[in-house]
C-alpha cells in the first residue's frame, strides 16, 4: 500500500525494472526463479509478488526498494545491530527498550532476580508513559560501553560525588566570602583524586574511611563524607 492508502502498483514496477535491466519476461523469471507465466500475471495485477522476491528483481537493475513517510522521505528499517534479550533475539518493534535498573517491571520477585542489562514494557500504557516524558525513540538503542549494571551504578556514584563535591565548593565560595569580609584566612579544597577512588574501589574501608572518606596522605580532609 502507498502513503495515501492507494494499492502498490507492482505491476508498473516490475515492468519499470525489465525495462531498466533490459529483461524480457522470460529473463527475469529465470534471473529470479519463478515461472515466466508469474511474470506476466504480475505484471497484468492478477496476482502480487512477494517482497524479497520485487527486491531481488530490482538489484538486477541496479534498483533498490525503501519505505517513504508522507513527506517522500526515505525511512530507514531497524538496526539489526539494537540490544537484544538475554537470549540473543531483538526485542519487539512496537515496544520501547530501556535498561534493565530503570524501573524494572518484575514485582516482588525483583529483589531475588538478577535485574537484566535491558528490559522493556510489555504493555503500551507504561511505555507510553515514558514516551510522553522523554519522546518517542526512533529505534531500539544500540549497545554501549558501560551499559552494564554495575557500571552505571558506579557512574551514578561517581555523579553523586561530583555533585556533592560541588555543592562544597559552593559553600567554600559562600564561606570564603563571609571570611574575607571579616579578613579571616580563605580555605580552599586540595583533596587529590584518590579520594574520589575511595568510593568506588572494591577494598573494604575502615569505620574512619566510611566516615571521611579521605586517603591517609591527604591534607585537606575537607567535610565531604
Amino acid at each position: 500500500m502507498l502513503a495515501d492508502g492507494a494499492p502498490l502498483p507492482v505491476g508498473s514496477l516490475l515492468r519499470r525494472i525489465r525495462r531498466t535491466a533490459d529483461l524480457s519476461q522470460r529473463e527475469l523469471a529465470g534471473a529470479l526463479g519463478v515461472a515466466a507465466s508469474t511474470v506476466a500475471q504480475v505484471e497484468t495485477g492478477a496476482r502480487d509478488l512477494p517482497a524479497g522476491v520485487l527486491a531481488r528483481a530490482a538489484t538486477l537493475a541496479g534498483l533498490r526498494l525503501g519505505l517513504l513517510d508522507a513527506s517522500g522521505r526515505e525511512v530507514p528499517g531497524m538496526t539489526p545491530d539494537a540490544v537484544r534479550d538475554g537470549r540473543g533475539r531483538l526485542f519487539p518493534a512496537h515496544l520501547d527498550v530501556r535498561h534493565g535498573d530503570e524501573g524494572w517491571w518484575h514485582g516482588e520477585e525483583r529483589y531475588s532476580r538478577t535485574p537484566p542489562w535491558y528490559t522493556f514494557d510489555r504493555g503500551r500504557r507504561l511505555r507510553d508513559r515514558f514516551r510522553a516524558a522523554t519522546g518517542t525513540p526512533a529505534d531500539h538503542q544500540l549497545p554501549r560501553p558501560g551499559d552494564s549494571l554495575d557500571d552505571r551504578a558506579r557512574a551514578r556514584r561517581r555523579a553523586a560525588v561530583a555533585r556533592q563535591r560541588e555543592r562544597e565548593r559552593e559553600r567554600r565560595v559562600l564561606r570564603g566570602t563571609e571570611q574575607r569580609s571579616l579578613g579571616l584566612p580563605v580555605l580552599t579544597c586540595s583533596c587529590p583524586a584518590a579520594c574520589d577512588e575511595l568510593l568506588f574501589g572494591d577494598a573494604a574501608l575502615s569505620a574512619e574511611g566510611r566516615a571521611v572518606p579521605h586517603v591517609v596522605d591527604c591534607r585537606c580532609r575537607c567535610d565531604i563524607a
